[in-house]
């Protein structure tokens, strides 16, 4: 029982306090982020799994530009909303997300000692991606993070981070909570003001 109790179990905790928040839209969500992804950091780098011990670094960087996405400026017409990136935009997104996969998995698996470098990378690279979306709301996040947590489970537990990997279950299962909450959002706002909706992403493209 006391094995549990880890740091590995606080980074579970605020993981998962991090997703509620985050399908609910509050900025509070990004406080545990930061905290969880200091924390996998350390555990992934005692695991060898340095691609997904520098992507919690990275993490940590997208922690702080999401708050600051998420933070509700003086002129509420201008809040970031949810959008949508149509298909096209997504089959590039998800062909760069190989192709980088590809490189990064050959150099680690010829220079380093890192396990399952392919998939590590893949996993990794697509979170990159992934967590961007979530700071920009972009909808269709919810759909690439069960892909990617899916794939994540079996990392975990062949590095026996069983907490973990058993966070990951929970995470398909939010994430398709997310994508359901959000679109029902999405369609709304779009429903009942579609153009201060189109004026608002305008403003923030431009920025």
């Amino acid at each position: 029982m006391l094995s549990w109790l880890s740091l590995e179990t606080l980074a579970v905790l605020c993981a998962i306090a991090y997703l509620f928040l985050a399908i609910r839209e509050n900025i509070y969500c990004w406080y545990f982020a930061l905290v969880s992804t200091v924390l996998y950091a350390w555990i992934f780098r005692g695991v060898n799994l340095y691609m997904e011990s520098a992507l919690n670094i990275y993490y940590v960087m997208m922690a702080l530009y999401g708050w600051f996405c998420w933070k509700t400026p003086k002129t509420k017409i201008k809040r970031l909303k949810i959008k949508s990136w149509e298909l096209s935009r997504h089959f590039k997104v998800v062909s760069m997300i190989c192709l980088i996969s590809i490189i990064s998995g050959v150099m680690l698996d010829l220079n380093t000692s890192a396990r399952l470098p392919y998939l590590d990378s893949l996993t990794t690279w697509g979170s990159v991606i992934t967590t961007f979306m979530v700071a920009r709301k972009i909808l269709e996040n919810w759909l690439y993070w069960i892909v990617i947590n899916s794939l994540s489970i079996f990392l975990y537990i062949d590095r026996e981070l069983y907490q973990t990997a058993t966070l990951f279950m929970i995470y398909i299962v939010m994430s398709i909570a997310g994508y359901i909450h959000w679109r029902a959002i999405y369609q709304r706002e779009n429903k009942q003001y579609p153009s201060a909706d189109v004026e608002s992403v305008a403003n923030l493209e431009s920025q």
